[in-house]
């Protein structure tokens, strides 16, 4: 493991004296974003595969319909019957959380590379690298010791809050809409739809999804300043993409996919 976070640290660091001639003292937090990027392109296939199946489930919802007709006094049977229908039909109910799952790799490396004080025997270096006046290798509580919320570091802090804010603000806004055009269009649901296991559980995660984007403000608060712009930049680059993959889809089916 030190011997594989001296070779990343290697590569961080290559990728910012590229990046010096343009962001000199942020080269660091450049070469950050740039890799979170790059992270993202990689997944984006999935991310498009996420969608795909997520409009293969909503073709399905007929068919899931008599079903519930069918099996309306046996909820046990019923959900055997749709995880069969998925099967038969190769849509996977957990296609839209691939994005999020091939992510955190990347977003622990950074967390562990910028939390740990020696890399492979040897002083971390960039610890001291900064963005603004901020260490990469530091958080808003250490931005707060030294000059407050409105001093040279922390006001880069509350430049990272604005944009996850507005971010978060966008998302909650766009899946309100998206909320009320479905509620809108679907027919309540009956008692045995709701008497299928897991059900009750999924709406009641569909109406406080809307929320889940401002946690990311507390995720910032907490890490260390250079994972805190992973998740700066994930999150809005999610909000850019699934505003696009998802939207011509009703909220149920687009707001139970992973944000991040």
């Amino acid at each position: 493991m030190s011997s594989f976070m001296s070779v990343f640290a290697s590569l961080v660091e290559r990728l910012a004296t590229l990046l010096q001639p343009l962001f000199h003292a942020s080269a660091t937090a450049a070469a950050i974003i740039l890799f979170t990027a790059f992270v993202r392109l990689l997944v984006h296939p999935l991310s498009r595969a996420g969608a795909r199946g997520q409009r293969d489930r909503l073709k399905l919802q007929p068919r899931i319909a008599e079903l519930r007709k069918k099996h309306k006094k046996n909820p046990e049977a019923l959900q055997k019957a749709i995880m069969e229908l998925h099967r038969e039909e190769k849509v996977s109910p957990l296609s839209g959380c691939l994005p999020m799952l091939f992510q955190m790799p990347a977003f622990f490396l950074l967390y562990h590379l910028f939390s740990s004080k020696s890399i492979g025997g040897d002083p971390n270096a960039l610890l001291g690298h900064t963005l603004g006046a901020a260490p990469l290798g530091g958080n808003f509580k250490d931005a707060l010791t030294h000059g407050g919320l409105f001093g040279e570091q922390g006001l880069v802090y509350v430049a990272l809050f604005a944009l996850v804010a507005a971010v978060a603000t966008f998302n909650y806004r766009r899946a309100k809409r998206q909320m009320a055009l479905s509620a809108a269009a679907a027919p309540a649901p009956t008692a045995d739809q709701q008497q299928v296991p897991g059900m009750g559980a999924m709406t009641a995660m569909s109406k406080y999804m809307p929320l889940m984007s401002f946690m990311t403000l507390f995720s910032v608060g907490v890490v260390p300043l250079a994972a805190a712009l992973y998740v700066v930049t994930s999150t809005t680059w999610s909000a850019v993409e699934r505003a696009v993959l998802y939207r011509d889809m009703p909220y149920g089916a687009a707001a139970m996919a992973p944000a991040l």
